[in-house]
């Protein structure tokens, strides 16, 4: 499927750095780059050897020498897109790479839209779609596991299971329907019972996989994540310690923070969405009193809630309501602050809590327990293989049809149902696992998963 039109984009953004990459895809993508590429090894890139480097000058819309640069060309179908493509590698100046793009638009190419690049590859079935999706979670990856998962996904982790499930359910409904419309060939019986473990292997398989997305959902989007506390337990410094640099204003005045600050921060290798809130106190102050509003909202929209005290003094009727305030939480972590001023605190928190660490949000000990405490909750996950973890609703809502429509068939199978009617529903869950990796899907689902991705990818 070898689109008529050649696109051309900065695939490195328009920032200054020490190489910048022009990419060309497109049926005309060699010829259109031969206009602005001269080397001496070659009287024309027509004659270039694919996926080898050659170094000469790029000029631009004048006719002048820009750059000393390398160029790359792969032919149609063994390329990325599957098309015929260029690129140009050069010093990493915006303003080259600008004035070589002009100089490939005047030539004939095009602007590449968002994500272009990658449809193109997915539409000429050089990935599936899990696979190009995976491209632009590479790119927004925020820890190594999220980084090993996307790559597992470039390389077709979880379409290699799920075709496997795919196949053998094409198998089964052909064979029934090979023994209804061919009655006179020797075709071996049609019996429901000897496909009992190809339904159950599937609903295995679909059942693990659909298990990781809560975990997938967190490596993208990150954990919903409140700090709360009593105003002066430290909950800006604890804030300012996570991240790694003076977010908050700390001061030891009570009620300084009023409003809810949110970060985005990496905490025992769990990517957490931070809000940090306001003390939790009865005042009169109007604006203070919104600011508590707001805690108590922050921690009921969080699963993660870290409820701090001040390990330095007594158990107060304000850390009592932090306490029942965060026994709503779906996980929760007392820390007890201030080791620095009380080594040993004077209470002991209730057991309502998954972990209750000790810390100096000023002098960072403790911080290290708190970290190894989030993994444990959120980030150890040894029986899943990166790669094989559900990342996106898209993803984990096609694998859920699918285990539905297995589960209805396995059902159906022991209740005595027809096998015409058992493999209607098979058809489903194939049709589920098609629109998973894009052998069915429609363009507008299409647009919109490419519509995330970035200029020149």
């Amino acid at each position: 499927m070898i689109m008529n039109d050649t696109i051309a984009a900065i695939s490195t953004g328009n920032v200054i750095s020490a190489i910048g990459i022009i990419r060309l895809s497109g049926e005309n993508a060699i010829k259109i780059t031969d206009t602005v590429f001269k080397t001496k090894s070659l009287d024309s890139l027509e004659n270039a050897e694919d996926r080898r480097l050659y170094y000469g000058s790029l000029y631009n819309n004048q006719g002048r020498v820009i750059d000393r640069c390398l160029c790359t060309v792969s032919r149609a179908p063994n390329s990325y897109t599957g098309e015929n493509t260029a690129e140009l590698q050069c010093h990493g100046s915006p303003v080259v790479l600008n004035e070589g793009l002009r100089a490939l638009f005047k030539a004939g190419a095009r602007q590449a839209l968002a994500g272009e690049f990658t449809k193109r590859a997915f539409l000429n079935r050089r990935m599936d779609l899990t696979q190009a999706e995976a491209v632009i979670d590479l790119i927004d990856a925020e820890t190594p596991l999220a980084a090993e998962n996307a790559a597992g996904q470039l390389g077709r982790s979880i379409g290699r299971k799920t075709d496997g499930i795919y196949d053998e359910l094409i198998q089964m409904i052909a064979h029934f329907q090979a023994v209804i419309d061919y009655p006179d060939e020797d075709i071996d019986d049609f019996a429901l019972a000897q496909y009992t473990d190809t339904l159950s292997n599937a609903e295995t398989t679909l059942d693990r996989l659909m298990s990781t997305f809560d975990r997938g959902r967190i490596m993208r989007e990150g954990l919903p994540t409140a700090i709360i506390g009593r105003p002066n337990t430290g909950k800006s410094s604890l804030l300012n310690a996570i991240l790694g640099y003076d977010r908050a204003i700390v001061t030891g005045i009570a009620g300084t923070t009023r409003d809810t600050i949110e970060e985005r921060a990496t905490l025992g290798g769990v990517v957490l969405r931070i809000s940090d809130t306001a003390g939790l106190r009865d005042t009169e102050d109007t604006v203070e009193r919104m600011g508590v509003d707001r805690a108590v909202a922050a921690a009921k929209n969080a699963r993660l809630v870290l409820a701090l005290f001040d390990g330095s003094q007594p158990i107060t009727e304000d850390d009592e309501n932090v306490i029942e305030t965060a026994k709503n939480a779906e996980y929760k972590i007392g820390i007890i602050n201030k080791s620095d001023l009380a080594p040993e605190p004077s209470f002991k928190l209730p057991d309502v809590f998954d972990a209750v660490v000790t810390i100096s949000a000023k002098t960072g000990e403790g911080i290290d327990e708190l970290e190894n405490q989030v993994r444990r909750l959120f980030g150890d996950n040894a029986a899943v293989t990166p790669g094989e973890i559900l990342t996106n609703a898209r993803q984990a809502e096609a694998v859920n049809r699918a285990l539905a429509s297995i589960r209805d068939a396995r059902a159906a199978m022991e209740a005595g149902v027809t096998p015409d009617a058992v493999l209607t529903i098979c058809e489903d869950a194939c049709a589920a696992l098609a629109e998973l990796t894009g052998k069915s899907v429609r363009d507008d689902i299409i647009s919109d998963i490419f519509s995330r991705f970035c200029v020149g990818k």
